[in-house]
């Protein structure tokens, strides 16, 4: 301070400037900043596809996943011994990226029903699933029907190579 504007400290002023200098502190935290924002999360195609899978078998009217090729593989793999178990991610690929993704799922839709329906039902149910599960935004759901199950069809079973 200068000669000529000499401030006068008093108990009085000491403790006003102190309890200023509190009150405009910052409250400093470890690491700064909001924890959410520390680190990077990435979900793997695989995820999305399982999430995927699973909420369009849910709607009424899907009789099974993928093309009749993919299902015939996917039956050989199920039968042998220490196999996969039933494929959720049969008839399903996802684009997978930072805070979107992309879609495509070939189903099979039982004889009778409306296909533009059960479509609507699965992409609204696969919609709502991935991006509530993920937090990714969901671009598009492509939906390609392969095959329509009939009620006298019987299902695609392999006969064992052993008897």
């Amino acid at each position: 301070m200068s000669d000529t504007t000499e401030r006068r400290r008093t108990p009085d002023t000491e403790s006003a400037e102190q309890e200023q200098a509190v009150q405009t502190r910052k409250p400093s935290r470890r690491g700064g900043g909001d924890p959410s924002t520390r680190g990077r999360t990435t979900i793997a195609d695989g995820v999305v596809e399982k999430i995927a899978g699973l909420a369009a078998r849910d709607v009424v009217g899907v009789h099974a996943m993928g093309s009749g090729i993919s299902r015939t593989f996917g039956a050989v793999r199920d039968r042998v011994p220490g196999g996969s178990s039933k494929s959720v991610t049969r008839g399903v690929k996802a684009e997978v990226g930072e805070v979107q993704t992309a879609l495509d799922l070939e189903i099979v839709v039982d004889y009778g029903v409306a296909i533009s329906e059960v479509a609507r039902a699965v992409r609204e149910n696969v919609v709502s699933a991935v991006e509530r599960m993920t937090g990714l935004e969901v671009v598009e759901v492509n939906i390609a029907v392969s095959d329509v199950k009939l009620p006298d069809e019987e299902e695609e079973e392999l006969e064992p190579r052993i008897q």
